[in-house]
């Protein structure tokens, strides 16, 4: 567990005492009185929840490479230029091309013949079945170490089910999606090793519901690829408890995804320019495609409406950054990170000097702090700033974590990342599943993400790092 957004009552206290952290030099009343004008303007003239109905409801689910990806690349350039932007312009990247075709069956088959259909979904990247379909014994696993010690010997012709749920106790629940997303992200690979010919897991939710979420997996080169798909949580709570009684129960299986050839799609990035050290960049960004299931509202379209507010809110405040504000809409996170990778390239090759980098890819619920990939007297620097955010309830700077999109650029400290933190608790009960829908995003919280990144840039524009 790294940083759940509740602590105990004594620790805000040492905070609010100054004790915690000392205020630099800079942070002065002029400073908290700039950010009191940012989050005021973004609670009461806030435009992110709009564009969000927008992008989600209108456009809806935009996975890379298909229309409606293509369409939001231009709603997001309009969307920037209306917030304010100095430039707008379009980053050329090539993406997959993968589709789900028809809908998924997955098929418990008892050992007495009866049937019970329980809901599926293909893994993102996934092969596909036989037209057919594919039938074969179910083998329950709940780890690696367990697969290989069942072998080839059990596992050959079989459908490996990994059941390894989210543990409950972390509190911070990205860190029980870490511990069990590589039971998704590598396991039909790990799988094949031992002859099986399909794995389904257990979906990656923090709840028991009947939504399966869906999700990027690798396949290596080195072992056959196999189709795989996700089930629901109460799905695999009821082929768990089956197989318990009933060890030669088995699973039907028929997904008609296919893998086209790769589409050129396109970065999309906007730049007020400093008025002093125009050279020097503090980047902000989300990703604009999102998985097929639902509408992509809170994973990302709610991260790229909250860096165009950022935009928007310091122009309507007539503040005109001393260094470089840009924001970028990345395509491609899910299922390649192509567009982290080709701005990260293009960024090189110009020789762009950012000083910060920030991302916003964890949902749309409150925000409580700030992630910090940075080296630790930068560290010390921004969290100088505490004092100034505690009256918005944002105070913890002790995450460790930034964003997909922006590892290429922070990767091993190159350029310091930043990650907004929010409330984490019902994130996982919608990440990449049919609920990630526009209601299910409250207004209020997805702007004071927007008015809490807003005030970090203009903090990192006026001083730098």
């Amino acid at each position: 567990m790294n940083s759940p957004c509740f602590k105990v009552a004594a620790f805000i206290l040492v905070l609010l005492s100054g004790a915690f952290l000392p205020c630099r030099a800079q942070s002065t009343m002029d400073d908290s009185l700039q950010l009191k004008k940012i989050f005021n303007e973004i609670l009461v003239h806030g435009n992110a929840y709009r564009n969000l109905d927008e992008l989600s409801s209108q456009i809806g689910a935009r996975l890379s490479g298909s229309p409606q990806a293509a369409k939001s690349v231009e709603w997001t350039a309009k969307k920037m230029k209306e917030a304010g932007a100095d430039t707008v312009w379009l980053q050329e990247v090539m993406v997959p091309h993968w589709v789900r075709g028809e809908k998924e069956k997955g098929i418990i088959i008892r050992m007495d013949g009866k049937k019970q259909s329980i809901p599926t979904c293909a893994l993102g990247m996934s092969v596909s079945t036989p037209s057919e379909g594919i039938t074969a014994e179910v083998v329950e696993v709940h780890d690696f170490e367990e697969l290989k010690k069942m072998g080839q010997e059990k596992i050959k012709g079989k459908i490996v089910f990994y059941n390894h749920p989210f543990d409950q106790r972390f509190v911070n629940t990205f860190d029980a999606y870490g511990e069990a997303g590589k039971y998704r992200y590598i396991g039909a690979s790990e799988a094949a090793r031992y002859g099986a010919v399909a794995s389904i897991v257990r979906s990656l939710s923090s709840s028991d519901n009947d939504y399966p979420h869906t999700g990027s997996q690798r396949y290596l080169d080195s072992v056959p690829k196999i189709p795989c798909a996700a089930i629901s949580t109460n799905g695999a709570n009821l082929l768990g408890g089956i197989l318990k009684s009933e060890p030669k129960t088995k699973f039907f299986l028929k997904q008609s995804c296919q893998l086209l050839d790769s589409v050129l799609s396109y970065n999309v990035v906007g730049e007020m320019r400093g008025s002093e050290y125009p050279r020097e960049i503090v980047l902000a960004g989300g990703h604009l495609d999102s998985w097929d299931l639902a509408q992509g509202a809170t994973d990302d379209g709610a991260g790229v409406v909250q860096c165009i507010e950022i935009v928007r809110a310091l122009k309507a405040l007539q503040i005109k950054p001393k260094r470089s504000v840009r924001i970028v809409a990345f395509m491609n996170e899910e299922n390649g990170l192509a567009g982290g990778r080709k701005y990260a390239e293009l960024a090189m090759k110009n020789k762009e000097q950012h000083i910060a980098a920030m991302e916003s890819d964890a949902g749309a619920t409150t925000p409580c702090g700030f992630g910090l990939n940075m080296s630790d007297d930068k560290k010390s620097k921004i969290r100088s700033w505490n004092n100034l955010f505690l009256p918005y309830n944002i105070w913890d700077w002790s995450w460790g974590e930034d964003g997909a999109d922006i590892s290429f650029l922070t990767d091993g400290q190159k350029v310091p990342g930043i990650g907004l933190q929010v409330d984490s608790q019902n994130y996982f009960e919608l990440h990449h599943a049919a609920t990630d829908t526009f209601e299910q995003v409250n207004k209020r919280e997805l702007h004071l993400g927007a008015a809490a990144m807003a005030s970090l840039v203009y903090l990192l524009a006026t001083y730098g790092l």
